[in-house]
Order: C-alpha cells, then sequence, then structure tokens
C-alpha cells in the first residue's frame, strides 16, 4: 500500500467533513420536521410556524444532500494522481493564509459545537433522553 501523500488522498481525508456536516443538518431538517407534527393547525400561530419549518425542513434537506454528494465525489478522487506542484506558489502566503482561515474556522466550528452539546444535551435530559457523554474530546 503506497502511504505517500497526495492531493487525492487529502480530498478524501477531508470528505468526511462534508458528510458529517451532512447527516447534522439532515438531523436538523428531520427535527424540525417532528416539531411540526406536535403544532395545534388551529392556531394561526402555528400554521404560521409551521410554515416556516416546513420551508427551512426543505431547505435543510437540500443543503444536507448537497454535502452528501460533494463528500462522495471528495472521496471518490482517493486515487486522484498527484500533478506536478509549483513550490514558490504553494509557499505563497496566500495559500497558508487560506488554510489558516480554515483551521481557525474548523476551531471555531468546534467550540459552537461544544456550547450546542450542551444546552442541547441538557435539553435531550429534560425529555427523559440520555444527554451522552459530557465532554467532547477533539480527535486524536
Amino acid at each position: 500500500m503506497d502511504d505517500q501523500p497526495t492531493c487525492g488522498k487529502g480530498l478524501a481525508e477531508h470528505s468526511v467533513l462534508p458528510a458529517k456536516l451532512g447527516e447534522l443538518i439532515d438531523a436538523l431538517a428531520e427535527n424540525l420536521e417532528v416539531h411540526m407534527e406536535a403544532l395545534d393547525l388551529r392556531d394561526e400561530r402555528s400554521r404560521q410556524e409551521r410554515d416556516a419549518y416546513a420551508e427551512l425542513a426543505q431547505e435543510h434537506r437540500q443543503i444536507a444532500g448537497r454535502l452528501r454528494a460533494v463528500a462522495g465525489r471528495m472521496a471518490g478522487y482517493r486515487d486522484l494522481p498527484m500533478g506536478r506542484h509549483d513550490g514558490e506558489a504553494m509557499a505563497r502566503p496566500e495559500v497558508r493564509a487560506a488554510f489558516g482561515r480554515f483551521v481557525a474556522l474548523e476551531r471555531e466550528l468546534l467550540a459552537l459545537l461544544r456550547e450546542r452539546v450542551e444546552k442541547d444535551g441538557k435539553m435531550l435530559a429534560g425529555m427523559g433522553g440520555d444527554p451522552g457523554p459530557k465532554e467532547m474530546s477533539p480527535p486524536a
């Protein structure tokens, strides 16, 4: 097995991010949909809420589908042959800055998820569900 890093392997490795985000967005859509079932549609405000949730759920399902599709394409490039790269171009500050922004946003997302997991876990526990682990550890 060739352990040489390639851009194709990098794409495949990073495909887990849009794949997992797609799952998360799909789960958000599901929550909107099941919430709608609890609405009393004899109430005008409930009908407005239902309409908003239905629209948002549909949009979230579309986003989730696109994320899953792009993740699949990224994973499919695992065996993409490594092309020649210009070392000077790869060493440009813009390249480093773009990757730095990506890493910073990963950190922000991790912090946001930690906060959401804490809050949503409490809500789930209040509903009689298992809130899951208290602490979310970053992957090793």
